[in-house]
């Protein structure tokens, strides 16, 4: 295996991995799932993606570090594998990192500020603000109503 293959599915695994841990996770695992499409890559590709978010997202303190590094090599692994097949050239894998280092680099720039204003009244129990909530049922209780002179 030559050391530039080997540079490129390592930074390619990096990214990945550092994606799977993001807000830009969805729209990653878009760009991978559409490349492995193209190319014919089997649909355990994308399932093995989901199962190593997972890994990465539950893995407490001790096992993260870990977690990580096994990601990352299944992943170089994996990239290296499609080249060395002939299922892609290095120049689309390389396409795909760049793809992938934008989205990195757009995700870890991005600062998003939120403020939330709530008129109309005392509030006298929780607030929640949803796009949709459906299914739940909240009890509350309700203080007694303020005594008229």
């Amino acid at each position: 295996m030559d050391s530039e293959l080997a540079a490129l599915a390592a930074s390619g695994a990096t990214t990945l991995v550092s994606l799977m841990v993001t807000d830009s996770w969805t729209h990653a695992r878009e760009l991978v799932a559409r490349f492995l499409a193209r190319i014919g890559s089997d649909a355990t590709a994308i399932a093995d993606m989901a199962d190593a978010r997972t890994r990465l997202l539950t893995a407490d303190d001790a096992e993260h570090e870990q977690a990580i590094n096994a990601v990352r090599a299944q992943w170089q692994v994996r990239l290296q594998q499609l080249v060395e097949t002939g299922s892609v050239t290095r120049g689309e894998l390389r396409l795909l990192l760049t793809s992938l280092q934008q989205l990195d680099a757009t995700s870890a720039t991005q600062v998003r500020t939120v403020h939330n204003d709530i008129n109309g009244g005392v509030q006298h129990g929780p607030i929640i603000q949803s796009g949709r909530i459906a299914g739940l049922t909240f009890h509350a209780h309700q203080p007694p109503a303020p005594e008229q002179d």
